[in-house]
């Protein structure tokens, strides 16, 4: 998907937000670079919605879309007085009744291989780790047996 100007990310925020929620979304959406493990997020105090911009790049634009609805049912409980918490069933439902996302789709750049192997010089028993394990300290969950390095 190409690159969104702010303006054009307030247009598609109010459009969706009229089109599912039947109410103007008056507020603030803007980029956050920052946002390294979600795909966006609503902060109640300043009524802003807070999209990741690698969300825009890597990903099509239906997933920024659920992430943009997701926000709206966040943004618009809150301004109804009403549960804008994840587990609120309140928030639970309006995600069902408009179609909005629970979770959003990891990241293409964030999925990581294991890449520390290890195998139980005993039983044979093998792990796999994303960061690497001190096998002096460390030994096999299964018979205590020692780790070496795959």
């Amino acid at each position: 998907m190409k690159s969104l100007t702010l303006q054009e990310l307030q247009k598609w925020t109010n459009d969706l937000s009229e089109k599912h929620f039947d109410k103007p979304f008056i507020d603030i959406v803007k980029f956050n670079s920052r946002l390294r493990t979600t795909g966006g997020r609503y902060i109640p105090s300043k009524k802003t919605i807070e999209i990741n911009p690698k969300y825009v790049v890597e990903l099509d634009g239906a997933e920024l879309e659920g992430i943009i609805k997701h926000e709206l049912c966040h943004y618009h409980l809150h301004i109804e007085g009403k549960g804008f918490g994840h587990r609120d069933p309140e928030f639970k439902e309006l995600l069902k009744k408009t179609g909005s996302p629970r979770y959003c789709s990891p990241l293409p750049s964030q999925k990581q291989a294991r890449s520390h192997h290890y195998i139980c010089t005993e039983c044979g028993q093998a792990y796999q780790r994303k960061r690497r394990v001190d096998t002096k300290r460390y030994r096999c969950g299964k018979c205590k047996g020692i780790l070496k390095k795959k």
